[in-house]
């Protein structure tokens, strides 16, 4: 590659991991054409991320901002696995302060592009400014930017119709094709890069530029790269393994919400008690920022043997690696999916916020999983609604269709020809696009 077709990139992710993993991926994909990376984030942040291959560390940058101090905000806190859910307000207003650090960086790094998350509403007109072009990209999936509507008419000019939480709840009327994606009554630039694929669905994709007007670039699903289940983790791997290996194949669900999604205590109590029900086996990462929510008494007694409870991080692909996990049951991350159909995990879908519940219509159309039923009302759910739902898809001779539908989803995500094919389509757009 000549260094006339090289091309600068800078990320800048929002300051939740569910955000900074897939930029961090995308980046690295980018860097292994060639091209110059900078990636920005704050100093404890970029200390967390994965190590850079040996053979990318040349080309990829790690640029710390020091994050702004701010009222409420606990010292070291700098993404929401930080923090409890109600002072994320604050983080957003500690990263609205990257503003002049941000600029001073572009002035002097000059990237031909800048791949931005969804927070920075005031990045665009400094990019006009400067002359440098720019990227959203989008790590939720096509149907949740479609739900929401046209950037040039709802979300600018207010035109947006919907303003009871009931006109969530069905599909808007700017969708043309069948669809189920839509909120339960309780949950109620220049260029767009999307987590997705064509192959995964396509419709939603065309939907998006017609709506923003914009060209709008599938980046692939940046499925899990070089996965060595072999490898070493430490005594705390090993210590996992070890319960896992006295498991039948298959037969244990493992369960995981991410690092931003909490349940409440009602929540918290109902899940547990569900999962005793089952009477299947189980492994719980359940990471607690406080001591404000508990297990029910006696909880992981009555379960000794049977279910394991994780309170710290755990290595999540090796775990859905081993030949005991059969099922996965999740809060709907889009990253946690992808990660889990990677390894033919069919769903057990709890959508807690934001996003998640759009995910989890999308994915129970295409039969991988089912959602445990909850209350249209309240969203509550029963522990014995839980367990129905876990031994379907587990066990359930109704369940075989979703557990046959995730094994054929592996064969789409863990396809790295077609992935690759979806960055080397954004790779040339950037190198024709950017400004001269």
């Amino acid at each position: 590659m000549s260094e006339a077709t090289k091309l600068h990139v800078a990320l800048f992710p929002w300051l939740a991991f569910g955000h900074i993993i897939p930029f961090f991926e995308l980046a690295k994909r980018i860097a292994q054409r060639g091209h110059k990376i900078f990636f920005i984030s704050t100093p404890r942040n970029i200390q967390r991320l994965p190590k850079i291959p040996p053979n990318l560390a040349p080309l990829i940058n790690l640029v710390s901002l020091p994050l702004p101090t701010v009222e409420h905000l606990p010292k070291n806190a700098e993404a929401t696995i930080d923090i409890p859910f109600q002072k994320t307000p604050y983080l957003k207003i500690a990263f609205d302060g990257f503003q002049g650090p941000l600029l001073q960086f572009l002035q002097t790094s000059t990237p031909d592009w800048i791949i931005y998350d969804f927070a920075p509403y005031w990045l665009p007109p400094i990019l006009a400014n400067l002359g440098i072009s720019g990227a959203y990209f989008s790590i939720f999936g096509a149907w949740t930017i479609s739900f929401f509507g046209s950037s040039s008419s709802a979300m600018i000019n207010g035109e947006d119709s919907r303003t009871r939480p009931e006109d969530f709840t069905v599909p808007p009327e700017w969708i043309p094709f069948p669809s189920k994606v839509a909120f339960r009554l309780h949950e109620a630039k220049r260029a767009i890069a999307i987590r997705n694929c064509n192959e995964l669905e396509s419709n939603f994709t065309r939907l998006v530029g017609e709506l923003h007007c914009r060209p709008v670039l599938p980046i692939g699903l940046l499925p899990p790269a070089d996965f060595d289940g072999s490898s070493d983790q430490g005594d705390m791997w090993l210590t996992i393994k070890e319960w896992l290996d006295k498991q039948n194949k298959g037969s244990v669900v493992y369960i995981a919400f991410g690092s931003e999604s909490e349940l409440s205590q009602p929540e918290l109590h109902e899940l547990a008690l569900g999962l005793e029900l089952s009477g299947l086996p189980f492994f719980w990462a359940l990471r607690k920022r406080d001591n404000s929510v508990k297990l029910p008494d006696e909880f992981e007694e009555q379960v000794k043997g049977r279910g394991m409870v994780w309170t710290s991080w755990v290595p999540q692909l090796k775990i859905m690696g081993h030949e005991s996990v059969g099922g996965f049951l999740t809060h709907c991350g889009y990253a946690s999916i992808i990660e889990a159909l990677y390894f033919e995990l069919p769903l057990i879908m709890l959508p807690i916020s934001i996003d998640q519940g759009l995910t989890a219509r999308f994915f129970g159309e295409k039969m991988v999983g089912i959602e445990i039923t909850k209350d249209e009302e309240d969203g509550s759910f029963r522990r014995e609604w839980v367990a129905e739902s876990l031994r379907l898809v587990m066990v359930g001779k109704e369940g075989k269709v979703y557990r046959d539908s995730a094994k054929e989803m592996k064969k789409l995500i863990a396809d790295k020809d077609v992935h690759e094919r979806y960055i080397d389509h954004f790779v040339e757009f950037m190198q024709n696009y950017r400004v001269a």
